[in-house]
């Protein structure tokens, strides 16, 4: 009887980048993917207990998901070295040192499958990548690789339609793997009077719902339209990068400094947030950039960092100040104009006045 082939994913870190091509690949060399559960308070409790206490959240999460990954009984756990993404463009030291991380603060009986990725070096590219992580399950085959690749793209590129049509992550990625796609058809003139909000993080900082506390469902309730990096194109990526006068470095920048400076030059947004983990040294550098330069644009900005400390109480109280002073701002803004006898949408005027009176 042929051993069944299966690999463990943590639900953290790169997950919120790349899952939907790795489902694809997987998928198609009939590699069964077993992920760890959503992140919960055990999980946090897990990983931080492992790691020094100035280690940021997002790898405390990762290491929590990996042990719930051992103590399921999996037997290989994917954990990549993601070096760097493009021609010197570098992930942090701590991604990139993820497998020696694990190798020596996780124990128990599994196997790392471990892959590098470094399109700064040769021979370390995309198939090279692959070609190590399913050497283990005694895949050779190049050109099965290539169409396992293929299958991961077609998955991967499905996901990002719909994240730039406006739906959520998990509907995105629950269509994508089933090989659908599904515009979302939302009424914009349900949302003309709402407060446009931008919301900068990486994926793992807003997606995973125990360490952002759900903000997306706390700003909903709020009455707020979110808008993030995954619901642009790597064009207006890269121009918001520009915007700001700042040269791409780091992996995943674009997401934090590319999709701010896209949403600080847009009359749609009425304010920014930004989140940003606790002790991330690329992140701080990059948010205190945005800062800076976000002055230009007058448009308010609130900073959020989160730790497996932070407070819910203490969070939500912030998100609210902030949203409540954006739409007395916005109130203003329609008064001004209507005093002016610019004619403005009555449906408009009715929702902001209905929100505001409620935060009254």
């Amino acid at each position: 009887m042929t051993e069944k082939k299966q690999i463990g994913i943590a639900r953290a870190l790169s997950y919120y980048n790349y899952f939907p091509y790795l489902y694809g690949f997987f998928n198609h060399l009939g590699i069964e993917i077993i992920l760890s559960s959503p992140t919960t308070k055990k999980t946090l409790s897990d990983g931080s207990a492992l790691v020094v206490t100035e280690t940021c959240l997002p790898i405390k999460v990762y290491v929590g998901h990996i042990v719930e990954l051992v103590n399921k009984g999996v037997k290989n756990i994917f954990v990549p070295s993601i070096q760097s993404v493009a021609h010197k463009i570098y992930n942090c030291s701590k991604i990139r040192g993820l497998p020696d991380l694990i190798r020596n603060v996780v124990k128990g009986d599994f196997k790392i499958i471990e892959a590098t990725l470094d399109k700064s070096e040769k021979n370390q590219g995309l198939y090279e990548f692959l070609r190590q992580t399913v050497e283990p399950f005694g895949i050779k085959d190049f050109e099965l690789i290539r169409a396992a690749s293929k299958a991961g793209f077609v998955v991967q590129n499905n996901f990002r339609v719909m994240m730039q049509q406006g739906l959520s992550f998990d509907e995105a990625l629950k269509y994508a793997k089933e090989g659908k796609v599904v515009i979302n058809r939302k009424n914009n003139d349900e949302a003309q009077g709402a407060i446009h909000v931008a919301l900068v993080a990486h994926g793992y900082n807003i997606y995973d719902k125990k360490a952002s506390m759900d903000i997306f469902k706390k700003l909903s309730q709020m009455g707020v339209v979110v808008h993030n990096a995954n619901q642009l194109t790597d064009e207006q990526l890269l121009g918001g990068l520009s915007c700001l006068n700042t040269e791409l470095y780091w992996a995943n920048q674009l997401e934090v400094t590319g999709c701010a400076g896209h949403y600080l030059k847009s009359d749609l947004i009425d304010g920014i947030i930004t989140v940003t983990a606790f002790g991330c040294g690329p992140d701080s550098l990059m948010v205190e950039d945005i800062k800076r330069k976000s002055k230009n644009f007058q448009k308010p900005l609130l900073h959020l960092t989160i730790d497996e400390h932070t407070g819910e109480a203490g969070f939500v109280t912030r998100l609210e100040a902030f949203c409540d002073m954006l739409f007395r701002n916005k109130r203003a803004k329609i008064t001004r104009y209507m005093d002016t006898g610019i004619d403005v949408n009555e449906k408009t005027v009715a929702n902001i006045e209905g929100i505001v009176s409620l935060k009254k």
